[in-house]
């Protein structure tokens, strides 16, 4: 049974730095990228960053370039997301994403296999 959940969400000020975790377990064997992806109300679900299975390639959103920084442990299932200098815009629910053979060249597409986290809320208050 394949499990991925997130931490580190909460309420911060304008200019302040959160760390979010995931740990996914049980997945299948193969090579997975994970990726951090945010939906705010009334917004449609948008990638935040990705990172490949050796935690060497990374992509990052427009808004999250030179602020946020991804980085996973050498157990491979586990990412983190330090986010710094957050903005009252940060604010939404961060979802974990396990990707299958995905080298983070592009954003995963639908129709990739992936497994979800239940999100993770980050408010940031101006």
């Amino acid at each position: 049974q394949v499990q991925v959940m997130e931490s580190g969400g909460g309420l911060v000020q304008a200019g302040e730095s959160l760390r979010l975790s995931c740990t996914a377990s049980g997945l299948p064997p193969a090579s997975y990228a994970m990726g951090w992806f945010r939906q705010a109300p009334g917004k449609e679900r948008e990638g935040v960053s990705c990172i490949d299975w050796a935690g060497v390639a990374t992509k990052y959103s427009d808004s999250a370039k030179g602020r946020f920084t991804a980085s996973r442990d050498a157990a491979k299932y586990t990412q983190y997301l330090q986010m710094n200098n957050l903005t009252p815009e940060d604010t939404a629910m961060y979802y974990c994403a396990v990707i299958k053979n995905l080298n983070c060249g592009k954003w995963p597409s639908p129709s990739d296999d992936k497994y979800w986290g239940l999100g993770t809320q980050v408010t940031v208050s101006s």
